[in-house]
Order: structure tokens, then sequence, then C-alpha cells
């Protein structure tokens, strides 16, 4: 006969979305109808009674308000405007990428401006561009070499583009970063 225990580090889970009904934990509330009305400050009690009436939910709109707002409402009706609401802000979000072109100290013309039309394309789409210039063997003694290279980037990107991070010596490695104008 084994006896079976809740787990002691188990995950409560928390209330999602706005309380409502009976969870609503303050004396009196300020209450707007379900047709836009303000009906003033009542008791939960009165106002739970109110909903009721109406078969419809007292839902707590803004609890931090003193006292809190609550609005009788449907509460499917509420879950799925705030969904929706929620969906048309996230279409509305521009996600802005870091895209990374890499480059070398001696690199030849054609490479050169296949990565420039590339860096080009991307700042117009609005994303920002790293440029990297890898350094091998020798080639750290003349590093004045990537900073000539990075600062001919910065003048054949600077219609589509602008300057947010100025060339650095990382390692082995300079970086600049360009964003869309």
């Amino acid at each position: 006969m084994a006896v079976f225990k809740q787990n002691y580090f188990q995950r409560r889970t928390r209330p999602r979305g706005p309380k409502a009904n009976n969870n609503i934990n303050s004396l009196k509330v300020q209450v707007i109808s379900s047709e836009g009305q303000n009906l003033g400050i009542l008791s939960t009690k009165e106002a739970l009674y109110l909903a009721k009436q109406e078969g419809l939910d007292l839902i707590e709109i803004a609890p931090k308000a003193n006292p809190p707002v609550c609005k009788i409402i449907d509460m499917g009706k509420y879950k799925y405007e705030l969904q929706k609401k929620a969906n048309k802000a996230k279409k509305k979000q521009k996600i802005s990428e870091l895209k990374e072109i890499k480059l070398r100290p001696v690199i030849e013309i054609h490479d050169y401006n296949f990565k420039i039309k590339n860096a080009q394309k991307f700042l117009s789409k609005g994303d920002k561009v790293k440029f990297t210039v890898k350094f091998r063997g020798r080639e750290m003694q003349h590093h004045y070499l990537g900073k000539e290279l990075l600062k001919r980037v910065e003048e054949d990107v600077k219609e589509v583009g602008k300057l947010e991070l100025s060339p650095k010596f990382e390692g082995r490695q300079m970086t600049m970063v360009i964003q869309p104008l």
C-alpha cells in the first residue's frame, strides 16, 4: 500500500490572466457596466450580484488602481480580445538581425565588391551588419591594412547605412558595426 505525496519541489502553477469573480480580494471596486457606463464604487459582493444578473463575469481590469477597476464582461470574450491585441502588436514588431561579413586584409577587388553588395542588401532590408577583418600570421604586423579596408567599407555603404560601432581590435580580428539609416 503506497501513499503518494506531492513532491515538495514541484512547481505550483500561478493563475494566468486577470482576476475574475470570487478571486477578486478587494472590499470595494470601481465598476464599469457591460455597456461601458461607470457605475461608481460598489462593494465586491454588489458588483458580483450585478454581473450574475446579466449572466456575465466580473473581471479586474486595473488591479493597481485605488480602488481596483472591474468590468462586467464575458471572460472568454475578454481573453480573446487580449490575445487579438497581443497578436496585432507582435505582427507590427520589426526584429533587426545582426548579419556578419568576414573579410581579409588582402581581399581581391571582385570579392570585396560582392561582399559590399551583400552588405547593402542587408542594410536596405533593415538589418545591422558586422564587418570582421581576420588577420593571420604576419598580417598582424600590418593591422593598418585592416583599418584602411574598414574605412573603405564605411565609405562604400554610407548611402544605406551609418557607423554604429567604430573599428576596434579584438585579438586577431578587427570589427565594425554598421546600422541602417
